[in-house]
């Protein structure tokens, strides 16, 4: 419930940030000298002169904070975002990334923000480009000068942003301010994290909510604390323990993210004794049952198989699993009359899809394990294809459930002819189905008796899986081996219809998280998975067209052909991965034109956004076109995007300036200044594009 409600709270607070950002004054008219905002004074700093050996140089945003305020590092915390800068600078120069000093802990009420205080200083590198210096881009008697829209949110009780337009001049010979910025910068630059000295370590481990630092330095530290590169690594306002001893120091962390499955790395900065910061990128191992802090399990193998025994019968309740079970327990009722010795051979065949499913579950963790990599309890989700077919399969019985169609009370079965084996089939594929719809859910106990068993040899590992699965079959299972207590079954009736409806609300959430796991799959690699997510919501709707065809021929031969058809296309669509971009698309700027043609380049710039379907289409049908992505990359286009899914005053300038208002806008820029701009047509064809690509200049 506290990541729940730490959840909203961040989110909240981002959604405020945005509005107040698109409301917000920018102060500052890019000229020199610090300006004066809420809160916070903002200026940008140069470091030794171009002149001197190398050519290139430092710069740095410089905010001075009114006492008690702070601003963010490139991890905020629970709630902010750091400062950004969007750069302006003439052809030749090119300015790095903003890089981050080691911040604070800086509590705010329950929640923990990383940060600074008092003077916040960020550099950025300043490189040549194309120029034997960055002394050569500035002309005599004059210097180069570089500009910013710069973002920042401060805090104390509250988050105030602010925005400004600042600029610098790059100096050509030392003076006493340059040398005043110079020591700035390079004092910052020198407090920047490094990384671990020669014959330091660190080691990482973890269990299903702590993490442990192992530090080996050398020397006594009394003194650790870790900030992470990942948002959802730790509970950021849990204590950080440190246990000194005397070649270094334990440290102690809570997970933020409670998973019995293991992250793969932990990446972050670890500071020690006298502000000394390390960058840290270790793999994370299990933590051993004997690691102090470790709350997995501590009570033996017996007390472990207990506990997965309780935690298979609470499964039964989770909104995953209840609707299977609740269906089994319909399909009981409504055979009373059935032969006894028939009522519990569908008890033990469903027991045993259970269990077989369990015993394959468990086979493919130690095969991993023994491989050498890490897996866990839902290591499943780890696997686009398997969270889309789940998504799917759980999505298309909600339907069902729902009362669009029927198929019947076991979601394994053919229909009214099946002969009676074809009904015990139905019971243990049941069994196999509760089993992989469990997956999305950790019962109460079920997660300590997990992670023991993972730590353990394979025969512990074996029955404490055995003891989960028997926990999960049991509740069916004792229903048809006690057939007097049938009697306290509820009679069939119509509720039963109206609370088989209601058991689709929780299958239907369940598709919804699985929606989001799945973009989560793709969003760590290239885009946000926004496009997979489309993929996968279209697939669902076929499946509700399957459905309809269900309903609309019920037990007719067109309807299932009609409804494996869908089905198939369905998958087909969640399961293809989007086209991705094979150029390097750049992001647009003004600057970056100027650049390219610096370097006799023409440009290609895609004006687009998300929520403009013709761009969508134009991209996917013709941009996308292997044919035009050889064209610009053997003509040696520039291409840039100007991504316009949220209001940019830089992107609108640029297309008024070639007399367009909206998009899709694609312009061709000729290599030379000033030379000729085409604009194609709003709706792109392949043969269209070549042609205008062929004759950038002319």
């Amino acid at each position: 419930m506290a990541l729940i409600r730490r959840s909203w709270i961040v989110f909240l607070s981002l959604a405020l940030q945005g509005v107040a950002f698109a409301q917000l004054h920018e102060v500052g008219d890019g000229s020199f000298g610090p300006v004066k905002a809420a809160h916070v004074s903002a200026e940008l700093k140069a470091g030794n002169p171009v002149g001197s050996p190398g050519g290139d140089t430092d710069v740095a945003l410089v905010l001075q904070l009114e006492p008690g305020w702070h601003v963010y590092w490139m991890n905020a915390g629970d709630a902010g975002e750091p400062p950004s800068a969007e750069w302006i600078t003439p052809a030749g120069i090119t300015v790095g990334p903003m890089q981050f000093l080691t911040p604070k802990r800086l509590p705010v009420g329950p929640l923990m923000d990383y940060g600074y205080e008092g003077t916040a200083v960020f550099p950025f590198a300043v490189k040549r480009n194309k120029l034997p210096s960055l002394a050569a881009a500035t002309a005599a008697g004059s210097e180069a000068h570089v500009q910013a829209h710069v973002r920042w949110l401060v805090c104390r009780e509250v988050r105030v942003p602010g925005k400004a337009f600042l600029g610098v001049k790059l100096p050509r010979s030392a003076t006493s301010e340059t040398q005043a910025s110079e020591s700035l910068i390079a004092s910052a630059i020198k407090a920047e994290p490094a990384a671990l000295p020669p014959g330091n370590s660190v080691q990482v481990s973890a269990s299903r909510d702590h993490i442990a630092l192992t530090i080996k330095s050398g020397q006594r530290e009394d003194s650790a604390e870790f900030y992470p590169l990942d948002e959802d690594a730790l509970r950021n306002a849990a204590d950080q323990v440190v246990v000194p001893n005397s070649k270094g120091a334990l440290l102690k962390l809570e997970r933020g993210d409670i998973s019995d499955t293991l992250p793969r790395r932990l990446k972050g900065v670890l500071k020690l004794n006298g502000d000394r910061s390390y960058l840290i990128d270790a793999p994370v191992e299990p933590m051993p049952i004997s690691t102090p802090g470790d709350s997995t399990l501590s009570g033996g193998i017996a007390f472990a198989v207990l506990l997965a025994l309780a935690g298979g019968l609470v499964l039964n309740l989770m909104p995953c699993v209840f609707p299977v079970l609740f269906l089994k327990a319909i399909s009981l009722a409504n055979s009373a009359s059935e032969d006894r010795r028939a009522q519990r051979l569908h008890g033990f065949l469903y027991t045993a899809g259970i269990l077989a499913s369990f015993w394959v579950i468990v086979g493919v963790l130690l095969l991993l394990r023994a491989g050498g990599r890490q897996a866990g309890w839902g290591f499943q989700l780890q696997s686009p294809a398997f969270v889309a077919v789940m998504a799917s399969m759980l999505f298309f019985m909600a339907l069902s459930l729902a009362g669009q169609f029927d198929l019947g009370l076991s979601l394994t079965s053919k229909g009214d002819a099946l002969t009676r084996k074809s009904g015990y089939a139905g019971s243990f594929f049941t069994g196999v189905l509760a089993t992989v719809v469990a997956t999305p859910c950790t019962a109460p106990l079920m997660g300590a008796a997990i992670g023991f068993a993972l730590s353990q040899s394979a025969v512990v590992t074996f029955a404490i899986f055995t003891a989960l699965a028997v926990g999960l079959a049991s509740p069916y299972l004792l229903l048809t081996l006690n057939p007097g207590w049938s009697k306290w079954m509820p009679r069939p009736g119509r509720w039963m219809e109206t609370l088989k409806q209601l058991t689709a609300v929780p299958l239907l959430l369940t598709v919804v998280w699985l929606v989001w796991v799945y973009g989560r799959l793709y969003s760590s690699g290239s885009g946000d998975g926004s496009d997979h997510i489309a993929r996968l919501l279209a697939g669902l709707v076929l499946l509700a067209v399957a459905g309809w065809a269900l309903a609309r021929w019920p037990g007719q031969r067109v309807g299932m052909v009609a409804a494996l058809g869908l089905v198939a296309a369905s998958l087909t669509i969640s399961l293809t991965a989007a086209t991705a971009d094979r150029l390097q698309w750049q992001p647009f700027s003004a600057a970056a034109i100027n650049e390219a043609q610096a370097q006799g380049r023409p440009v290609f710039v895609d004006f687009t956004a998300a929520w403009c379907l013709s761009c969508q289409v134009n991209e996917r049908s013709v941009l996308h076109d292997a044919s035009v992505e050889r064209e610009l990359d053997a003509r040696h286009y520039v291409p840039l995007r100007a991504d316009w899914t949220r209001y940019d005053p830089e992107i609108t300038r640029q297309l008024a300036s070639v007399n367009r208002s909206g998009v899709p806008t694609y312009v061709i820029y000729s290599p030379a200044p000033g030379g000729r701009v085409q604009v194609l047509p709003e709706l792109l064809s392949r043969s269209a594009v070549l042609t205008a690509l062929s004759r950038p200049g002319s």
